[in-house]
């Protein structure tokens, strides 16, 4: 068990956390959820000890062991990638080193046996027998190939180097386990892998993630962080939303009906208070008025914006013809005679571990780059606006645009202040963050206004690398429902289980060449791979 007393965090004037008491219990999974910037983060820091609250305490059940997702990726350069899975157990992997250290000497002696017997005692004891094994079988599960196990973690690519640090951190089943954004670079595959782990895991595990589906497979309960205060709800994502959406509905709809019952026995009072025949029925009216209870309602620091795309033409039935097309980077072949056609209706995401490739095809579709071989035929009617996964040369510094209206208004017809401003608002830039500079905004703060110029742009084609990056779960939820709405084509990457599921109606998988081209759900196509695998 793990749990906090009185905890309060504040930097500068910013109150994060104030008298924070909660407990986390073995067997369940905590998902813990709030806006961005509401301390998520630094509430597992808080937990792991890495950071000092100002007041209370973190109390940790005696001899319980403790893991936290590492995200410095350059940590173990040096170390190679089965070891470093293995140093998640960090008692286990003391003793497999002073054995090593031991068993090296020259002058192996008789008190060096002794220590060595207590040693393998305790090795054993720890599981240390099958430890490779089992550091071995997480990596294959999260698609970390055995050729790569022997080799040094600098010698794999980010991608990879993710996966191992979070073998790492779930090495040797530990009591407690604190995930911060486990699923992110992570492909669907190992994202699935992750889910059945948690499912079975039978200590306690506190998550921060922005994926929906994940919060829903693997959660019992949920932790909302709001204004500095910690409340646990039992149940998954799912629940804790349709639970506080509606108690703010049933909130909202007592204090209408006492508001306007209220009103009546004031009229009534008003009315006879001076009238001796009427008197004691408006002393009695003044009581009942007295009696009646308009509730608080629950105040958020959670604000959803909205995002709605509208095309200025309707699109035509042949949308995009790919013939043969290949590109290189840097002399490497990422893509190799791909051919597809989008139609009328098709919203695609793209599917496949090879995230190269992925942004490499969005690449060629958006216009930014030209394929070395073979053809890109888009329809007539089709109108692009593509969204990549790298935006910052949209947001260089720029002596001429100062501010976010002047950065929206160059890419939209109506140039008025009040109607970029509208737009701007929608996603949530209001009065005096409208004159923030572009090249000072947060990760977040300029996917909303990629958004934004998504919409002005009254494409019929949408393209989107990694939309829901950097986003809160409320901002992914409104992109997915504008998707859903979207009347035109849309292709698409992201990890979003949820996303893709209720999104998109055809899937393509990739890695160089093209692999799969189906039109079925999501999970339509994971139990088709699944039953693929089996066979």
């Amino acid at each position: 068990m793990i749990s906090t007393s009185n905890v309060s965090l504040r930097y500068g004037a910013k109150k994060l956390f104030e008298d924070v008491n909660v407990k986390f219990t073995p067997g369940n999974c905590y998902g813990l959820i709030g806006a961005n910037g509401a301390g998520k983060s630094t509430f597992l820091k808080i937990l792991s000890k890495e950071i000092e609250p100002h007041t209370g305490e973190v109390v940790i059940g005696g001899g319980l062991r403790l893991s936290f997702l590492k995200q410095n990726q350059f940590a173990y350069d040096d170390t190679v990638v089965l070891r470093t899975v293995m140093m998640g157990n960090q008692k286990l992997f003391a003793i497999i080193e002073e054995k090593d250290a031991l068993y090296a000497k020259a002058d192996f002696s008789d008190k060096d046996g002794e220590r060595a017997s207590i040693l393998e005692g305790e090795f054993a004891e720890l599981g240390g027998w099958d430890a490779e094994a089992e550091a071995g079988s997480m990596l294959e599960g999260l698609g970390v190939p055995t050729r790569l196990h022997d080799k040094l973690m600098k010698e794999l690519d980010p991608g990879d180097k993710v996966k191992v640090l979070l073998a790492q951190a779930l090495f040797g089943r530990p009591d407690i386990l604190l995930l911060d954004e486990p699923t992110n670079n992570l492909d669907i595959y190992a994202v699935q892998w992750l889910e059945e782990f948690l499912f079975n895991f039978q200590n306690t595990v506190i998550v921060v993630s922005h994926d929906r589906h994940f919060l829903n497979k693997v959660c019992t309960h949920i932790a909302d962080i709001d204004y500095g205060k910690i409340k646990v709800f039992t149940g998954n994502y799912d629940f804790w939303r349709q639970s506080s959406e509606l108690n703010q509905r049933l909130l909202s709809d007592q204090n209408r009906k006492n508001s306007e019952k209220a009103e009546e026995l004031k009229a009534f009072i008003r009315r006879f208070s001076a009238n001796a025949s009427k008197s004691s029925q408006a002393s009695s009216r003044q009581k009942q008025l007295e009696k009646l209870d308009l509730a608080d309602m629950p105040v958020t620091s959670r604000k959803q914006p909205f995002v709605g795309f509208d095309s200025k033409r309707e699109i035509g039935n042949d949308v995009l013809t790919l013939d043969r097309v290949t590109k290189s980077i840097d002399g490497v072949v990422v893509l190799k005679n791909i051919s597809f056609t989008l139609k009328k209706g098709d919203k695609v995401v793209l599917l496949g571990r090879n995230e190269i490739a992925k942004t490499a095809l969005l690449d060629l579709l958006g216009g930014v780059t030209e394929p070395d071989s073979g053809s890109i035929k888009w329809g007539i009617t089709a109108h692009r606006t593509y969204f990549p996964a790298d935006n910052s040369p949209y947001f260089q510094k720029n002596e001429e645009i100062t501010s976010l209206v002047d950065w929206l208004r160059q890419y939209s017809e109506e140039k008025d202040e009040s109607f970029i401003r509208g737009f701007l608002g929608k996603m949530l830039f209001s009065r005096d963050e409208g004159l923030k500079r572009p090249d000072v905004l947060s990760g977040g703060e300029k996917v909303r206004c990629m958004l934004a110029k998504m919409m002005l742009s009254g494409a019929n084609v949408m393209i989107l690398d990694g939309p829901t990056n950097h986003l809160d779960l409320e901002s992914i939820s409104a992109v997915n429902e504008g998707i859903v709405r979207f009347k035109g084509v849309v292709i698409f990457t992201t990890h979003d289980h949820e996303f893709i599921q209720t999104s998109a109606n055809r899937m393509i998988e990739i890695d160089t060449t093209l692999k799969d081209d189906q039109e079925m759900t999501y999970d339509e196509f994971i139990a088709k791979k699944k039953q693929e695998t089996r066979t």
